[in-house]
Protein backbone atom coordinates (compact mmCIF):
# COMPACT_ATOMS: atom_id res chain seq x y z
CA UNK A 1 0.00 0.00 0.00
CA UNK A 2 1.47 3.12 -0.71
CA UNK A 3 1.88 6.42 1.43
CA UNK A 4 -0.99 8.47 -0.38
CA UNK A 5 -3.67 5.45 0.60
CA UNK A 6 -2.54 5.16 4.35
CA UNK A 7 -2.34 9.19 5.25
CA UNK A 8 -4.13 10.20 7.70
CA UNK A 9 -6.45 12.93 7.24
CA UNK A 10 -7.14 16.08 9.18
CA UNK A 11 -9.40 19.23 8.82
CA UNK A 12 -9.38 21.57 6.12
CA UNK A 13 -7.98 24.79 6.50
CA UNK A 14 -9.92 27.82 8.51
CA UNK A 15 -12.88 29.43 6.74
CA UNK A 16 -15.13 31.81 7.62
CA UNK A 17 -18.72 31.78 6.40
CA UNK A 18 -20.27 33.08 3.74
CA UNK A 19 -23.42 34.13 5.47
CA UNK A 20 -24.85 34.00 9.36
CA UNK A 21 -27.73 35.22 11.13
CA UNK A 22 -30.63 34.58 13.52
CA UNK A 23 -33.60 32.67 12.84
CA UNK A 24 -36.82 32.93 15.19
CA UNK A 25 -37.79 29.49 15.82
CA UNK A 26 -40.70 30.58 17.90
CA UNK A 27 -41.08 30.34 21.92
CA UNK A 28 -38.74 33.50 22.44
CA UNK A 29 -35.48 31.60 21.22
CA UNK A 30 -33.41 32.76 17.92
CA UNK A 31 -31.09 30.30 16.79
CA UNK A 32 -27.66 31.20 15.49
CA UNK A 33 -26.30 30.01 12.24
CA UNK A 34 -23.66 30.09 9.83
CA UNK A 35 -23.05 28.85 6.66
CA UNK A 36 -19.67 28.02 5.22
CA UNK A 37 -18.53 26.41 1.67
CA UNK A 38 -19.83 27.34 -1.22
CA UNK A 39 -22.67 28.09 -2.24
CA UNK A 40 -24.77 25.32 -4.19
CA UNK A 41 -22.62 22.96 -3.46
CA UNK A 42 -23.77 19.33 -1.87
CA UNK A 43 -26.03 21.03 1.37
CA UNK A 44 -25.06 19.53 4.99
CA UNK A 45 -26.02 20.42 8.09
CA UNK A 46 -23.51 19.94 11.52
CA UNK A 47 -25.27 18.94 14.52
CA UNK A 48 -23.40 19.87 17.55
CA UNK A 49 -23.35 17.70 20.83
CA UNK A 50 -23.74 18.25 24.72
CA UNK A 51 -26.90 19.21 24.45
CA UNK A 52 -25.71 22.85 25.12
CA UNK A 53 -22.27 22.44 23.68
CA UNK A 54 -22.50 24.57 20.86
CA UNK A 55 -20.27 24.48 17.54
CA UNK A 56 -16.79 25.43 17.52
CA UNK A 57 -14.90 27.28 14.33
CA UNK A 58 -13.08 24.29 13.92
CA UNK A 59 -16.17 21.87 13.24
CA UNK A 60 -16.52 24.59 9.72
CA UNK A 61 -13.27 22.49 8.99
CA UNK A 62 -14.79 19.17 8.50
CA UNK A 63 -16.23 19.52 5.18
CA UNK A 64 -14.56 20.51 1.72
CA UNK A 65 -15.09 24.03 1.18
CA UNK A 66 -15.20 23.74 -2.54
CA UNK A 67 -17.97 20.84 -2.48
CA UNK A 68 -20.35 21.76 0.45
CA UNK A 69 -23.10 24.22 1.27
CA UNK A 70 -22.96 23.79 5.14
CA UNK A 71 -24.91 25.09 7.72
CA UNK A 72 -23.77 24.97 11.74
CA UNK A 73 -26.18 26.04 14.07
CA UNK A 74 -26.50 26.51 18.16
CA UNK A 75 -29.19 24.30 19.02
CA UNK A 76 -31.52 26.97 21.81
CA UNK A 77 -29.83 28.40 24.36
CA UNK A 78 -26.43 27.88 23.85
CA UNK A 79 -23.66 29.46 21.68
CA UNK A 80 -24.72 32.64 20.25
CA UNK A 81 -28.73 31.11 19.73
CA UNK A 82 -30.65 32.96 22.65
CA UNK A 83 -31.25 33.41 25.61
CA UNK A 84 -29.03 32.15 26.85
CA UNK A 85 -29.04 28.60 29.00
CA UNK A 86 -32.71 28.58 28.81
CA UNK A 87 -34.59 25.78 29.63
CA UNK A 88 -38.18 26.90 28.34
CA UNK A 89 -39.67 24.88 25.35
CA UNK A 90 -36.16 23.36 24.94
CA UNK A 91 -36.32 19.70 24.08
CA UNK A 92 -35.29 17.38 21.65
CA UNK A 93 -38.42 17.63 19.38
CA UNK A 94 -37.95 21.71 19.39
CA UNK A 95 -34.64 20.90 17.86
CA UNK A 96 -36.22 18.19 15.37
CA UNK A 97 -38.24 21.05 14.19
CA UNK A 98 -35.63 24.00 14.34
CA UNK A 99 -33.32 22.13 12.25
CA UNK A 100 -36.24 21.06 9.60
CA UNK A 101 -37.13 24.94 9.87
CA UNK A 102 -33.00 25.70 8.69
CA UNK A 103 -33.76 23.24 5.91
CA UNK A 104 -36.44 25.12 4.64
CA UNK A 105 -34.31 28.67 4.94
CA UNK A 106 -31.49 27.31 3.14
CA UNK A 107 -33.92 25.97 0.41
CA UNK A 108 -32.56 23.06 0.69
CA UNK A 109 -34.40 19.67 -0.81
CA UNK A 110 -32.09 17.14 0.89
CA UNK A 111 -29.15 17.15 2.81
CA UNK A 112 -26.42 15.81 4.52
CA UNK A 113 -26.47 15.28 8.57
CA UNK A 114 -23.45 15.09 10.63
CA UNK A 115 -23.49 14.71 13.74
CA UNK A 116 -21.79 13.76 16.69
CA UNK A 117 -22.19 12.37 20.70
CA UNK A 118 -25.91 14.23 21.28
CA UNK A 119 -25.48 15.38 17.79
CA UNK A 120 -25.80 11.66 16.91
CA UNK A 121 -28.99 11.22 18.77
CA UNK A 122 -30.16 14.58 17.24
CA UNK A 123 -29.16 13.28 14.14
CA UNK A 124 -31.15 10.06 14.26
CA UNK A 125 -34.11 11.99 15.83
CA UNK A 126 -34.16 13.74 12.88
CA UNK A 127 -33.68 11.08 10.45
CA UNK A 128 -36.35 8.86 11.47
CA UNK A 129 -38.55 12.16 11.51
CA UNK A 130 -38.07 12.82 8.26
CA UNK A 131 -35.84 10.39 6.39
CA UNK A 132 -36.99 11.65 2.84
CA UNK A 133 -35.10 14.73 3.21
CA UNK A 134 -31.83 13.02 4.84
CA UNK A 135 -29.06 12.47 2.02
CA UNK A 136 -26.45 10.46 3.60
CA UNK A 137 -26.01 10.25 7.61
CA UNK A 138 -22.15 10.51 9.55
CA UNK A 139 -22.53 10.10 12.70
CA UNK A 140 -19.41 10.04 15.39
CA UNK A 141 -19.89 8.80 19.12
CA UNK A 142 -23.38 7.60 19.29
CA UNK A 143 -25.35 8.05 21.83
CA UNK A 144 -28.41 6.71 21.98
CA UNK A 145 -30.14 7.92 25.51
CA UNK A 146 -31.55 5.33 27.11
CA UNK A 147 -31.33 4.87 30.73
CA UNK A 148 -28.27 2.41 30.62
CA UNK A 149 -26.36 4.96 29.00
CA UNK A 150 -27.18 7.54 31.24
CA UNK A 151 -26.19 5.60 33.82
CA UNK A 152 -23.08 4.45 33.08
CA UNK A 153 -21.89 7.98 32.71
CA UNK A 154 -23.53 9.89 35.33
CA UNK A 155 -24.13 7.14 37.97
CA UNK A 156 -21.74 3.79 38.13
CA UNK A 157 -19.59 2.69 35.22
CA UNK A 158 -17.37 5.51 33.99
CA UNK A 159 -16.69 6.40 38.34
CA UNK A 160 -14.52 3.07 37.90
CA UNK A 161 -12.57 4.81 35.06
CA UNK A 162 -11.49 8.12 36.21
CA UNK A 163 -12.24 7.96 40.18
CA UNK A 164 -10.11 10.98 40.77
CA UNK A 165 -12.63 13.10 38.62
CA UNK A 166 -15.01 11.69 39.74
CA UNK A 167 -14.47 12.65 43.52
CA UNK A 168 -14.64 16.22 42.16
CA UNK A 169 -17.95 15.65 40.20
CA UNK A 170 -19.52 14.51 43.31
CA UNK A 171 -17.84 17.10 45.48
CA UNK A 172 -20.89 19.63 45.11
CA UNK A 173 -23.53 16.66 46.11
CA UNK A 174 -24.33 15.81 49.98
CA UNK A 175 -23.58 11.88 50.14
CA UNK A 176 -27.40 11.41 51.24
CA UNK A 177 -28.63 12.43 47.49
CA UNK A 178 -25.45 10.85 45.69
CA UNK A 179 -27.75 7.82 44.77
CA UNK A 180 -28.69 10.21 41.80
CA UNK A 181 -26.52 12.03 40.82
CA UNK A 182 -28.74 13.69 37.70
CA UNK A 183 -31.72 14.54 40.16
CA UNK A 184 -29.25 16.37 42.85
CA UNK A 185 -27.71 18.04 40.23
CA UNK A 186 -31.06 19.52 38.67
CA UNK A 187 -32.40 20.91 41.78
CA UNK A 188 -29.26 23.12 41.86
CA UNK A 189 -28.64 23.83 38.32
CA UNK A 190 -32.62 25.04 38.11
CA UNK A 191 -31.87 26.43 41.89
CA UNK A 192 -31.80 30.23 42.97
CA UNK A 193 -28.73 30.49 44.56
CA UNK A 194 -26.01 31.66 41.23
CA UNK A 195 -23.12 30.89 43.28
CA UNK A 196 -24.05 26.97 43.82
CA UNK A 197 -25.76 26.91 40.03
CA UNK A 198 -22.34 28.22 38.46
CA UNK A 199 -20.02 25.94 41.16
CA UNK A 200 -22.23 22.72 40.27
CA UNK A 201 -22.24 23.62 36.37
CA UNK A 202 -18.58 23.78 36.22
CA UNK A 203 -18.19 20.36 37.90
CA UNK A 204 -20.81 19.36 35.42
CA UNK A 205 -19.25 20.36 32.49
CA UNK A 206 -15.41 19.84 33.97
CA UNK A 207 -16.34 16.07 34.07
CA UNK A 208 -17.65 15.52 30.43
CA UNK A 209 -14.27 17.79 29.36
CA UNK A 210 -11.99 16.05 31.34
CA UNK A 211 -13.40 12.46 30.22
CA UNK A 212 -13.81 13.06 26.68
CA UNK A 213 -10.70 12.12 25.06
CA UNK A 214 -8.13 8.55 25.22
CA UNK A 215 -5.82 10.89 26.57
CA UNK A 216 -5.85 14.21 28.08
CA UNK A 217 -6.41 16.81 25.63
CA UNK A 218 -6.50 20.65 26.64
CA UNK A 219 -7.54 21.94 23.56
CA UNK A 220 -10.79 20.35 23.96
CA UNK A 221 -11.18 19.96 27.76
CA UNK A 222 -10.20 23.49 28.39
CA UNK A 223 -13.44 25.22 26.90
CA UNK A 224 -15.43 23.46 29.26
CA UNK A 225 -13.80 24.95 32.04
CA UNK A 226 -15.28 28.51 31.05
CA UNK A 227 -18.27 30.16 33.51
CA UNK A 228 -20.65 31.02 30.52
CA UNK A 229 -20.06 27.75 28.50
CA UNK A 230 -20.54 25.64 31.52
CA UNK A 231 -23.78 27.35 32.55
CA UNK A 232 -25.31 26.73 29.52
CA UNK A 233 -23.76 23.14 28.66
CA UNK A 234 -24.67 21.66 32.38
CA UNK A 235 -27.81 23.32 32.67
CA UNK A 236 -29.17 21.89 28.65
CA UNK A 237 -27.43 18.96 28.81
CA UNK A 238 -29.08 18.10 32.83
CA UNK A 239 -32.56 19.29 31.46
CA UNK A 240 -32.12 16.57 28.57
CA UNK A 241 -31.07 13.90 30.14
CA UNK A 242 -33.13 13.81 33.25
CA UNK A 243 -36.17 13.69 30.47
CA UNK A 244 -34.74 11.04 29.08
CA UNK A 245 -34.31 13.32 26.05
CA UNK A 246 -38.26 13.20 25.48
CA UNK A 247 -37.73 10.10 24.25
CA UNK A 248 -39.31 6.28 24.47
CA UNK A 249 -36.72 4.08 25.84
CA UNK A 250 -34.86 2.33 23.15
CA UNK A 251 -36.94 4.69 20.93
CA UNK A 252 -33.97 5.66 18.42
CA UNK A 253 -33.06 1.60 17.98
CA UNK A 254 -36.42 0.85 17.84
CA UNK A 255 -37.00 3.05 14.75
CA UNK A 256 -33.46 2.60 13.02
CA UNK A 257 -35.29 0.73 10.39
CA UNK A 258 -36.91 4.11 9.05
CA UNK A 259 -32.95 5.00 8.05
CA UNK A 260 -32.89 1.62 5.62
CA UNK A 261 -32.40 3.86 2.35
CA UNK A 262 -29.99 6.36 3.74
CA UNK A 263 -26.69 5.66 3.04
CA UNK A 264 -24.62 6.05 6.34
CA UNK A 265 -21.02 6.24 8.37
CA UNK A 266 -20.93 5.34 12.06
CA UNK A 267 -17.43 6.27 13.53
CA UNK A 268 -17.19 5.58 17.37
CA UNK A 269 -13.87 5.23 19.19
CA UNK A 270 -13.44 1.79 21.03
CA UNK A 271 -12.55 3.87 24.13
CA UNK A 272 -15.14 6.01 24.44
CA UNK A 273 -16.26 6.71 28.16
CA UNK A 274 -19.62 8.74 27.54
CA UNK A 275 -20.78 6.65 25.07
CA UNK A 276 -19.97 3.12 25.20
CA UNK A 277 -19.35 0.77 21.91
CA UNK A 278 -22.28 -1.15 22.41
CA UNK A 279 -24.59 1.06 21.32
CA UNK A 280 -22.85 2.38 18.32
CA UNK A 281 -22.82 -1.61 17.45
CA UNK A 282 -26.31 -2.41 18.06
CA UNK A 283 -26.70 0.71 15.56
CA UNK A 284 -24.27 -0.79 13.08
CA UNK A 285 -26.63 -4.01 12.99
CA UNK A 286 -29.75 -2.25 13.19
CA UNK A 287 -28.44 -0.50 9.83
CA UNK A 288 -26.95 -2.38 7.60
CA UNK A 289 -26.47 0.62 5.24
CA UNK A 290 -24.30 2.51 7.47
CA UNK A 291 -20.49 1.43 7.24
CA UNK A 292 -19.03 0.93 11.04
CA UNK A 293 -15.55 2.06 11.70
CA UNK A 294 -14.45 1.13 15.85
CA UNK A 295 -11.56 3.23 16.02
CA UNK A 296 -8.47 1.68 18.45
CA UNK A 297 -7.05 3.49 20.60
CA UNK A 298 -9.50 6.28 20.71
CA UNK A 299 -11.82 7.83 23.00
CA UNK A 300 -14.75 10.34 22.57
CA UNK A 301 -13.60 13.41 20.60
CA UNK A 302 -14.06 14.14 17.09
CA UNK A 303 -10.19 15.37 16.89
CA UNK A 304 -8.89 12.33 18.57
CA UNK A 305 -6.72 11.15 14.88
CA UNK A 306 -8.43 8.06 14.16
CA UNK A 307 -11.75 9.24 14.45
CA UNK A 308 -11.57 12.67 12.51
CA UNK A 309 -9.22 10.31 9.64
CA UNK A 310 -12.55 8.17 9.37
CA UNK A 311 -14.77 11.53 9.47
CA UNK A 312 -13.04 13.21 7.06
CA UNK A 313 -13.25 10.21 5.02
CA UNK A 314 -16.72 10.01 5.02
CA UNK A 315 -17.35 13.55 4.03
CA UNK A 316 -15.14 13.08 0.81
CA UNK A 317 -16.39 9.70 -0.24
CA UNK A 318 -19.90 11.44 -0.16
CA UNK A 319 -19.32 14.82 -1.76
CA UNK A 320 -17.30 12.42 -4.45
CA UNK A 321 -20.50 10.37 -4.54
CA UNK A 322 -22.55 13.26 -5.25
CA UNK A 323 -20.23 15.12 -7.83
Amino acid sequence: MNEKMTEMRGLYPEIEPFDSGHLDVGDGHFIYWERVGTPGAKPAVFLHGGPGGGFSERHRQLFDPDLYDVILFDQRGCGKSTPHASLEANTTWHLVADTERLREMAGFERWMVFGGSWGSTLALAYAETHPERVSELVLRGVYTLTRAELAWYYQFGVSEMFPDKWEDFVAPIPEAERGDMMAAYRKRLVGDDEAERLRCALAWSKWEGETNTLMPEPQTSDHFNEDGFALAFARIENHYFVHGGWLEEGQLLRDAHKLADIPGVIVHGRYDMPCPAKYAWALHKAWPKADFHLIEGAGHAFSEPGILDQLIRATERFAKETS
